[in-house]
């Protein structure tokens, strides 16, 4: 069994997928890793929508001008849902991008754990996500995630990051 650093240390962002389709039963772990998330005053404040056909992905790619996302057999498009996300009162601070980030990662650290690949898109058209998506109007695409099987020759990159005396006092 894997230790959550060890899972944390498989984890990257592939932008290469081969062509085998994720499960049903590997989605609906994902999911409801997703579901299991935390957030402020347990508000829940997202929603999911899994994209897989083709036109589905082709829609994305029009949000995400990338040709590698084409690779990917299916993305997951998180939403916030702004009114129902918790605010602090003393200063009026929305949660709601807090709550969709930790959702998100346990998508992808349950992706890494199924032996999947995935990715963060936070760089993308949200506007014409929302427009092209038919999204309600109080929705926002916060992130997308391509989730898929890693090209088995494809380069992993080395996690560069800071040592631990520069972010911890």
């Amino acid at each position: 069994m894997q230790t959550f650093k060890e899972l944390c240390e498989l984890r990257y962002s592939v932008r290469n997928y081969t062509s085998e389709p994720v499960t049903e039963e590997q989605l609906d772990y994902i999911m409801e890793c997703a579901r299991l998330a935390p957030s402020a005053v347990n508000l829940q404040p997202w929603h999911f929508y899994v994209v897989s056909t083709p036109e589905g992905i082709a829609k994305l790619q029009q949000c995400y001008k990338r040709d590698w996302l084409s690779t990917a057999p299916m993305c997951i498009v998180c939403c916030i849902r702004h009114d129902e996300a918790w605010v602090r009162r003393i200063d009026g601070k929305e949660h709601g991008n807090i709550d969709i980030a930790i959702a998100a990662e346990h998508i992808c650290l349950a992706a890494a754990e199924q032996g999947l690949g995935s990715c963060w898109i936070c760089n993308f058209d949200a506007a014409r996500c929302h427009e092209l998506f038919a999204l309600p109007e109080n929705e926002e695409a916060a992130v997308i995630i391509p989730i898929g099987h890693p090209q088995p020759d494809a380069e992993v990159p080395e996690k560069n990051r800071k040592a631990m005396q520069e972010i911890r006092d």
